[in-house]
């Protein structure tokens, strides 16, 4: 089996600003004919998808990544399947799908309508709740101290979005920032640009474990909207779909889910031996049975 990993960030930039005809080849076709799956990582996604070295993802979301890969190559009868990986963005992620760079996303990606119009969504592996990353000093313990105050946020993300509606609708007046991606929306709040960070409360945690100064933040406010993560295919592909939420459902019946769930949430991880401590949620818990693929409004 070869891996490869596709680092530049300049390529990515290039593909984008290349106008590329509709994918017409089903997924599966595409990567028999080419005997080749190109994967999609996150940066700094913890615990779902990270690097750990320029050359190494690791996380919850590539563990799923891989045994999807290895389905498909049991399906294709393909044991030499050449898998490369390549980095994305909130921003780059669904463009770079839909022109077929790449054809397969696992990570920290909401399933939403809006969302659903351009890509489609395998069964949910994980539920979250846009929450505030803050420094304890700051005296932000929900978003009414946002009145008036510069809170960050990521550029893609739905949690901008939820942030946005909620400052309007409560009349609060934000100065509302964005960073490229979550390190870059974190720093802002570790050098005092913003008083907040408002992004999935299981990112904020990891943010926080992974920081210079854990001691000094803490993860606060009530939680805005529930958004199902789900991975992430091309649209009117029902063969790889099946393929795709046959893996999930397998790993979820199981049992394997559960053992990768508390490798990930419930046990010391790489690169600093951090520990989450958090348990399945009631949501996913059920899910487990359910297997819903339902979107967030």
């Amino acid at each position: 089996m070869q891996k490869t990993y596709i680092m530049a960030t300049a390529l990515v930039s290039a593909i984008l600003t290349v106008v590329t005809p509709a994918i017409e080849a089903q997924t599966l076709e595409k990567i028999s004919e080419s005997n080749k799956i190109t994967v999609s990582y996150r940066e700094s996604s913890v615990p779902f998808s990270y690097l750990i070295s320029p050359t190494k993802a690791v996380g919850f979301a590539v563990d799923l990544t891989e045994a999807i890969v290895d389905d498909v190559r049991a399906k294709l009868h393909r044991p030499n399947l050449e898998v490369a990986y390549i980095p994305v963005t909130s921003q780059t992620r669904i463009p770079l799908l839909v022109n077929g760079t790449y054809d397969l996303e696992c990570g920290s990606t909401t399933n939403n309508v809006a969302r659903g119009k351009e890509v489609s969504f395998a069964i949910s592996h994980f539920f979250a709740g846009t929450r505030l990353l803050s420094k304890k000093s700051s005296g932000i313990r929900n978003y009414s101290d946002l009145a008036k105050k510069t809170v960050a946020s990521t550029a893609g993300s739905t949690n901008e979005k939820v942030l946005r509606r909620h400052d309007a609708e409560n009349h609060l007046g934000m100065q509302i920032v964005l960073g490229k991606d979550y390190d870059d929306s974190f720093r802002l709040v570790e050098d005092d640009q913003a008083v907040a960070f408002a992004m999935d409360d299981i990112l904020l945690f990891g943010l926080v474990a992974n920081s210079r100064n854990p001691g000094s933040l803490e993860v606060v406010g009530d939680t805005l909207q529930v958004e199902p993560y789900g991975c992430m295919l091309r649209k009117d592909d029902p063969e790889f779909k099946t393929l795709v939420d046959g893996t999930i459902s397998r790993l979820m019946k199981s049992g394997e889910f559960s053992r990768l769930y508390t490798k990930w949430f419930e046990s010391p991880i790489a690169p600093n031996g951090m520990n989450l401590n958090m348990p399945m949620s009631e949501r996913l818990t059920t899910n487990l049975k359910e297997l819903s693929d339902k979107p967030a409004l």
